[in-house]
Formats: C-alpha cells, sequence, structure tokens
C-alpha cells in the first residue's frame, strides 16, 4: 500500500509578500492608467453593499468606479462618495455613459466583450431575481476580470449552466464566499466545510478554475494554479455587515491598478485584516463598521507604501 504523502501546509501572508510587487506611482501619472472598477449589485434594499465595495474601490487606488444598480428607484448620486457613477444596471452594461456595451457576439457565436473596466465586482446586494441571473450570465461571458461575492455566488449555487460559464473563463476570475456559501456552491453543509477548510478551498479552485479566499478566521487563499496561502490578521470586531463588500472592492482596486487577480487577492484579504487590527489597536472592536476599514485600509496602504 502506497504512504500517503500530507499536502504542504499553506503559505502564511505577510506584509512584505504582498507589498512586493504593488505598483509604484509615477510623476507624470493620471487616472487612467489606475484602472476602471465597475460594481454590480444593490437590488432594492440592499443598495449599501455595492456602495461599499466600489467606496472601497476608489478608497484603495482605483482610477475610476461605476456602480450599477438594479433598485427602482435608485440613488442618481451617492452623497457620500460623489466620485462614484451611479447608473442602473442594464445601463451600467449597454448604453454610453461607458465608453462600449458589453458584450457581442463574434465570428463563430464567440462572445467578444468590449466592456471598457479593467475588473467588475458582481454580487454584492445582487439578488437571485431572473434579472440578477441575465446580469451574472453577462458578467461570465465578458473579456473582463471579474470578483465574484455574495448574491451572485448563490445564483452559481443554484445554475449548472452558470458554473460551467464559469469553469470556462479564461480571463481572471476570484470568489470571494464565507463557509455557508462555500458550502452552496459545494453541495454540502458549513459544518463540512469548517471541518476540513483546506479541501474546501482546495475543491473551490479545481471545481471552478479559479482562484478563491474562504472566508473567516484565518481566511484561506488559493491562486489559480493551486497555491495555498492562510491569513492571520483580523479580529472578531470585524464581524460585522458589509465587511464583504469592503473586501471586494479592495480586491478590484488592486485588480484595476495592474496587480495580478492572485495577487490583488492575497493583498486585500491581508491588508483588509490588518485596518481592522489597527481599528482593535484604537479601542474600536465593538462596533467597528465596514466603512471605517475602508478608512483604515487606506492609511495602512499609505503608510506601508512610505507615503
Amino acid at each position: 500500500m502506497t504512504e500517503r504523502v500530507p499536502a504542504p501546509a499553506p503559505e502564511t501572508i505577510t506584509r512584505n509578500r504582498v507589498m512586493a510587487d504593488f505598483p509604484i506611482r509615477p510623476r507624470d501619472s493620471h487616472k487612467g492608467m489606475f484602472g476602471t472598477v465597475a460594481v454590480l449589485g444593490g437590488a432594492s434594499g440592499t443598495v449599501g453593499a455595492p456602495l461599499l465595495a466600489a467606496r472601497a474601490a476608489l478608497k484603495l487606488g482605483a482610477g475610476s468606479v461605476h456602480v450599477g444598480l438594479l433598485a427602482e428607484n435608485a440613488p442618481v448620486v451617492d452623497a457620500v462618495q460623489p466620485e462614484l457613477m451611479l447608473h442602473s444596471a442594464t445601463d451600467l452594461f449597454r448604453h454610453r455613459p461607458l465608453p462600449n456595451p458589453l458584450p457581442q457576439a463574434g465570428e463563430g457565436g464567440k462572445v467578444k466583450s468590449n466592456f471598457n473596466h479593467d475588473v467588475l465586482a458582481i454580487g454584492c446586494g445582487l439578488g437571485t431575481s431572473i434579472e440578477a441571473r441575465g446580469l451574472l450570465h453577462e458578467a461570465l461571458v465578458s473579456d473582463v476580470a471579474l470578483v465574484i461575492d455574495a448574491d451572485a455566488l448563490n445564483l452559481l449555487a443554484r445554475q449548472p449552466d452558470l458554473r460551467v460559464l464559469l469553469h470556462n473563463r479564461m480571463q481572471a476570475t476570484v470568489l470571494t464566499p464565507h463557509p455557508g456559501e462555500a458550502a452552496r456552491l459545494l453541495g454540502c453543509e458549513s459544518r463540512e466545510i469548517q471541518s476540513d477548510r483546506i479541501a474546501a478551498v482546495r475543491q473551490l479552485a479545481q471545481k471552478f478554475s479559479c482562484s478563491a479566499v474562504l472566508k473567516g478566521a484565518d481566511s484561506l487563499c488559493i491562486t489559480r494554479d493551486g497555491k495555498l496561502f492562510v491569513n492571520q490578521t483580523g479580529n472578531p470586531g470585524m464581524s460585522s455587515a458589509g465587511m464583504g463588500d469592503v473586501l471586494t472592492g479592495m480586491i478590484a482596486a488592486f485588480i484595476a491598478q495592474g496587480m495580478t487577480a492572485d495577487n490583488a487577492m492575497l493583498l486585500a484579504v491581508h491588508l483588509h485584516g490588518a485596518a481592522g487590527d489597527a481599528l482593535a489597536g484604537q479601542g474600536i472592536a465593538t462596533g467597528m463598521t465596514a466603512s471605517d476599514v475602508t478608512e483604515s485600509a487606506r492609511l495602512l496602504l499609505n503608510q506601508w507604501l512610505g507615503n
């Protein structure tokens, strides 16, 4: 009988590791050099989720950020962050506030996108309506990098055809499930995910051919080529609504600025937890909000950069 070789332990994410290839801004830089992020979500009652993600993307360095909202009577401006460009979800895909529509069928029926964003974050407050499903389908056949969170993950769990599109994508894709979402994607119970988190995150990457972060205490990250990392920043004070939305926006921001999806994921996860730790160190543990973490992450990133 062949002796089973134990799988290697995950590598611990460190500040030096995640900052090694962070892009340096030249003196003559402009917003077009730092990418555009689109955030798609915000069904009725959950408009705050994509706004949290979009604010995080902007404050962590994306050159510009567009938000597509599904809710009827959605706001047309974010009074807290007026730099964000708000659209209906349909307009985000099809009309001309953005330079090019998404997508068009090309030769042989192959979908070719001219979507002029560097990265699309989809799922924050998206809901699971027929309209939401259609938007996720369009995102999956696009030629842009994707960060997939929340309700977009739940739609994937329900729809085998969407899972096939995800598996077949050539472009960079990052999944960001918590244990419950991971369980739905893998067809099991949350307790099974938590009993062997390493096996679960490996299965996510293999099943969907993408990068993934399995959120929670000691979040696990796996790259598209199967390298496993564990993050040891973060604290219980971060157990509040909107934290995952902020993380989604941070990952998108770093991809937009030119990092690979894998490195953007590792930096965002580590910085997100470290920002929470900085707040806890200031005595803000109970009552910490996702918006607090965005502000803390921006300050901490600039400190790490020596700005």
